[in-house]
């Protein structure tokens, strides 16, 4: 249970959380808990979130890179909400398919699409763990794939974005409400944990049946 208010208003007056709401009802298919924990701060959350849009949405790394790096980031974080999260995003969102989503959580940047995105989330990953053990040959590996100083500067951005987001949820006890297929697979979950279920029509369409292996 959350460590804090859902807080959940019954109307958004705000235009500018109310296009946040709609943007996230757009990649998720509802408004999650996370961001009604948010809602306890209005004035930061619209400048995080806002902020947060314009580093997944401006440069040079693509939405699903950064999804990509949201799931690696929070699995080795151990935040299970995130991961859901951004599975969802990837899957729901941007279309990736269950299968591919799964395998990529289970797997990580060895199950990556292609070899860009695997280096991206190796990089993010090593940033995460130990960012002053970074060496000028893993910011060179960047470049190879095409990223200038623009795009570098924005995946370093989006690992300490994601990071953030980790410890406010795993901090104040987020109330899961994604699939249960992605704590499952990303970190073992069952229901002999004691954890209330999550919620199964969360990032599913309308006539879709959610696939879990």
């Amino acid at each position: 249970m959350a460590r804090v208010r859902l807080a959940k208003p019954e109307r958004v007056e705000d235009s500018e959380i109310r296009a946040i709401f709609d943007w996230v009802t757009g990649m998720e298919g509802a408004v999650p808990n996370h961001f009604f924990v948010e809602m306890n701060f209005p004035e930061y959350m619209k400048a995080k979130l806002i902020s947060s849009k314009i580093l997944w949405e401006a440069g040079e790394l693509s939405m699903d890179e950064i999804q990509h790096v949201g799931i690696a980031v929070s699995k080795a974080n151990g935040c299970a909400y995130c991961t859901a999260a951004f599975c969802t995003i990837l899957n729901y969102g941007l279309g990736r398919e269950d299968d591919y989503v799964q395998q990529f959580l289970a797997g990580g940047a060895d199950a990556a699409a292609d070899a860009r995105t695997a280096t991206i989330v190796r990089f993010a990953l090593r940033v995460n763990a130990d960012a002053k053990a970074i060496t000028d040959a893993d910011v060179e590996g960047l470049r190879q794939i095409g990223l200038t100083d623009r795009g570098i500067v924005q995946l370093v951005h989006v690992v300490s974005d994601f990071s953030s987001y980790n410890r406010l949820n795993l901090a104040l006890q987020t109330d899961y409400d994604y699939r249960d297929v992605w704590r499952r697979i990303g970190f073992g979950w069952t229901e002999a944990s004691g954890e209330p279920r999550g919620d199964e029509t969360r990032g599913v369409r309308p006539g879709a049946a959610p696939r879990a292996r």
